[in-house]
């Protein structure tokens, strides 16, 4: 009996989009059952991919803008643009992430959000209404102040000279605004952390290691944030940085804002809200999901263990197709059937061929789930 089957990945990080892993799910699938009927509905959290797969939902083209990287070095950043909705989609790492620098090159107080400030301006001018916005994946610990300055903030210190560097902000006097300072009707910030801007679950001391901060940067770090979150309290009236999420992308997520009044929002219910998702659901048979790694986390707020969650209120089957699983077998029991890529080979030939084997997979489950 032919099926409808919803196929809902996430990236196999460092080696397939998740665009490029439902396409091998489907094609996989369709060899052993061309019986079945197939939609593909990539998904994202706000990280890799988010550009892709909103840009997908709506019919939104590329656009390219010439700005600078975190380092203020000149790159072309891709977003996406839907004329018809006047809804522009960008992810930050495509303009400040790590992966678009050298390794070891710079340190993190050399870095900013700058560049993102440029590219949020252009979706502005090319008629942009509402905004989605991915963070994830930033090289930057500057809370946003480089995209502010972009956009025509001023930071000054006592002296009412202008503070031009993120970890000078702990001599931060006055935050003056531009005239005009909110660029879209809407912004939503997508992203999967929780974290607060300060504080020892904060962005610097969580996140900063992995982009090269020391554990002797962390007093410089914290008291530049620390001063900026207080200054701009006085201004806003709120305490932004205590908001959940506003340690995100290295305090991108507070900066957002306090500078462009967005809103923080869960990436899964993102994606799920704008592509109807339950809706999808309702009129399928099975769902199969997926990512580079099934572990713990994955169940805890992550795409897969979401998609598992909604399936069983809806009482449909889903099937988890990995790059591997790792930890305990607790990540699999909320699937039908969990399966890896290296439980039919070695993790090398994995790496080397991720699509050949997540197709190959995907045909091997096809065949056997439903006689199981």
């Amino acid at each position: 009996m032919p099926l409808r089957v919803l196929i809902i990945p996430d990236k196999f990080k460092g080696t397939l989009s998740a665009i490029e892993a439902a396409e091998a799910i489907a094609r996989g699938w369709k060899s052993a059952r061309p019986e079945d009927c197939l939609e593909l509905l990539p998904m994202s959290d706000g990280g890799d991919g988010f550009g892709e797969v909103l840009g997908a939902i709506w019919q939104a083209v590329p656009k390219t803008t010439k700005t600078v990287n975190a380092a203020h070095e000149p790159c072309n950043s891709r977003w996406w643009w839907a004329p018809d909705k006047r809804i522009a989609i960008i992810e930050s790492a495509k303009v400040i992430g790590l992966a678009m620098l050298p390794r070891g090159r710079y340190h993190p107080f050399e870095l900013d959000t700058w560049g993102l400030g440029n590219v949020l301006r252009a979706a502005s001018r090319c008629g942009a209404k509402r905004c989605f916005l991915g963070i994830g994946g930033s090289a930057t610990n500057d809370a946003g102040f480089g995209m502010a300055r972009a956009l025509g903030w001023r930071f000054l210190d006592a002296h009412g000279a202008e503070i031009t560097t993120w970890p000078k902000l702990a001599g931060l006097k006055r935050i003056e605004p531009p005239a005009q300072n909110r660029l879209f009707s809407e912004l939503i910030v997508a992203t999967d952390v929780r974290n607060r801007l300060l504080g020892v679950r904060g962005c610097t001391r969580i996140y900063g290691p992995q982009k090269g901060l020391r554990p002797d940067d962390f007093p410089v770090a914290e008291a530049a944030l620390r001063r900026l979150s207080t200054v701009a309290r006085r201004l806003s009236g709120r305490n932004l940085g205590a908001v959940p999420g506003a340690g995100a992308a290295g305090g991108l997520g507070f900066g957002l804002m306090m500078f462009l009044g967005a809103k923080i929002q869960h990436g899964f219910d993102v994606f799920a809200r704008n592509a109807r998702l339950t809706e999808r659901m309702r009129h399928c048979q099975l769902v199969i999901t997926g990512e580079g790694e099934l572990d713990g986390s994955s169940i805890m707020g992550k795409g897969p263990g979401e998609i598992a969650r909604l399936c069983q209120n809806l009482q449909i089957p889903c099937i988890a197709l990995a790059g591997s699983i790792t930890g305990s077998s607790g990540a699999c029991k909320v699937f039908a059937k969990a399966d890896a890529i290296t439980r039919i080979t070695s993790l090398e030939n994995a790496l080397k061929r991720p699509a050949y084997w997540l197709e190959k997979l995907a045909k091997i489950t096809a065949a056997t789930f439903l006689k199981a």
